[in-house]
């Protein structure tokens, strides 16, 4: 084999496991602002109001309709699932009790993207 060839089969090899890296590497932490505008945005009983369905731990007087949001990391690893499923959850399950967030526009883009963050530290 020719000297460019093995250089480029080793650049080749590199670049895999430089992908592999990234691919593993945990996604970097969200602003600490943008979660805090996010629980707020969860918790007020006039925008997200999670707390009237879900419980949320350290919560005040969290719901039990909908699924706790505990360990939201390891059941949605794909973060885009749990984006789907805040702006439209009847896509996922059309019998769902869950508000279409994004979709009757209840909350914007902007908010729906904060709630995201907060409930991905959960």
């Amino acid at each position: 084999m020719r000297k460019p060839a093995k250089l480029i089969t080793a650049a080749s090899a590199v670049a895999a496991m430089l992908g592999a890296l990234t691919l593993s590497a945990p996604a970097l932490a969200a602003d600490p602002a943008v979660i805090a505008e996010g629980k707020k945005i969860a918790e007020n009983n006039r925008l997200g109001n999670c707390l009237a369905c879900h419980m949320v731990e350290g919560a005040d007087m969290p719901g039990n309709i909908g699924p706790p949001l505990i360990a939201m990391q390891a059941r949605f690893p794909d973060k885009a699932k749990l984006r789907a499923q805040l702006w439209d959850s009847t896509k996922a399950n059309p019998n769902t009790m869950m508000p279409p967030f994004g979709k009757h526009a209840i909350l914007t883009e902007d908010q729906i993207d904060k709630v995201l963050e907060y409930i991905y530290t959960l």
